[in-house]
């Protein structure tokens, strides 16, 4: 197989704290990402990539690259602060929908790009049940506002992150350091993504960074389990995998878990969203390997490794890769993202060649963003953003990447 379908989805993804800027702007609450003091540069997101009024311009860039679709996320802060539906955060996503429809991109929203509200964060945050609950209502609220436009959804963006650098390693916001608190949250997690996807209209997903393990067997199996198995047990098969539960029995008896949880995490789903950057080497791996500005070794294998593992292990389940793409400080001739995407994109082809059932792809990212913890020192992006003059410019990689969508060809451009 040397091409995709024509019927292939095309996409870029964003996330709404990276770009969107205007934190106190129309109602919207603080959330754990503007109280976070773990930002290695010192920089925050209240300017980001002023997204927030340059959408109608970004919104032009994806039609000029002739994408089909495009991936943002909702920030729960903007839509309902203090649990009440602000109108004014709602009216900037129907706007936003609009436009790409106008367009003929057809939008994917994620609901939980990582920005809980702070106020929930202070009651419990993931650690406490009832904030399941709260991401219910506010998935509720957001499909009956939107639901009209957007017919694709996605519930939550790598909990696995969300659960374990935020209440683990301290890496990401909340900043918290207990194991026992990362399973905790893992699961009310894996509870309000059953819970959500419920209700929610249209075709329903979730996006997770299911990890590629290579080392020594027993290591592999014990990281699977807590790094993949803790979400796609319950959400996929309806049970946390014993192994897990028995590797962890020192840390927590599990009694977080209530009857029925599980089963409720198995919400029907329409498509499983995969984020692939790069596989995890227990053994360190081979320094030869070369690596993003991240430090993450190339290794496009790790992608074809995973999609047909998915393809084997829950058949009948259609893929799209939410996320894959590379940071590289170039600000225009940006050949190693060039080669970085085009080893990935054969990697897809070659899942399909072998059986996987991925029929969709979202370059990360449209825009050099705000990256978490890094602040502004690492660059994702296809577009280049001069973050004093808020300036897009068009690196090499987004004129390759649109030649890809006109000729569904990795190989011809």
């Amino acid at each position: 197989m040397s091409a995709f379908p024509p019927d292939f989805v095309w996409g870029a993804a964003t996330a709404a704290f990276q770009i969107e800027g205007a934190l106190t702007e129309d109602g919207r609450e603080p959330s754990i990402w503007d109280a976070f003091d773990g930002i290695t540069t010192g920089e925050t997101g209240a300017e980001a990539c002023d997204h927030y009024h340059r959408s109608a311009e970004d919104v032009g860039h994806l039609a000029e690259l002739g994408v089909n679709a495009y991936r943002f996320s909702l920030s729960w802060p903007r839509i309902m602060p203090g649990g009440r539906i602000e109108r004014r955060g709602l009216d900037f996503y129907s706007r936003l929908a609009d436009a790409l429809l106008e367009r003929g991109i057809t939008p994917y929203a994620t609901l939980y790009h990582w920005d809980l509200p702070q106020r929930l964060e202070d009651e419990g945050g993931w650690r406490d049940r009832d904030t399941a609950h709260r991401f219910a209502e506010y998935a509720a609220a957001a499909g009956a506002a939107l639901g009209d436009r957007i017919g694709h959804w996605i519930t939550l963006n790598e909990p696995w992150c969300s659960a374990f650098l935020g209440h683990e390693t301290g890496e990401h916001a909340p900043g918290r350091t207990s194991r026992e608190e990362a399973l905790t949250a893992a699961h009310h997690l894996n509870l309000a993504h059953g819970l959500a996807a419920r209700l929610l209209p249209g075709r329903v997903g979730v996006t997770h960074n299911l990890h590629v393990f290579r080392g020594e067997p027993e290591a592999v199996r014990r990281a699977d389990a807590i790094g993949n198995r803790i979400f796609t047990g319950p959400q996929l098969e309806g049970a946390y995998p014993r192994d897990l539960l028995d590797d962890t029995a020192s840390v927590t008896d599990w009694a977080f878990v209530r009857d029925g949880d599980e089963r409720t995490a198995r919400a029907p789903l329409d498509f499983l969203g995969v984020n692939y950057y790069a596989p995890h080497h227990l053994d360190g791996g081979d320094p030869a390997v070369p690596v993003t500005d991240m430090g993450w070794p190339i290794e496009p294998s790790g992608l074809t490794e995973l999609l047909t593992r998915l393809a084997r292990e829950h058949p009948g389940l259609p893929l799209i890769i939410t996320e894959n793409g590379a940071a590289f400080p170039e600000p225009v001739h940006d050949a190693r993202r060039i080669g970085y995407l085009r080893g990935h994109l054969q990697a897809v082809l070659d899942a399909r060649e072998a059986g996987a059932d991925v029929r969709g792809y979202f370059v990360w990212s449209l825009l050099d963003n705000f990256e978490w913890s890094h602040g502004y020192s690492r660059r994702f992006g296809i577009i280049h953003v001069d973050y004093a003059t808020q300036r897009r410019t068009w690196k090499e990689s987004a004129h390759w990447y649109r030649g890809i969508i006109s000729s569904g060809n990795p190989g011809t451009a």
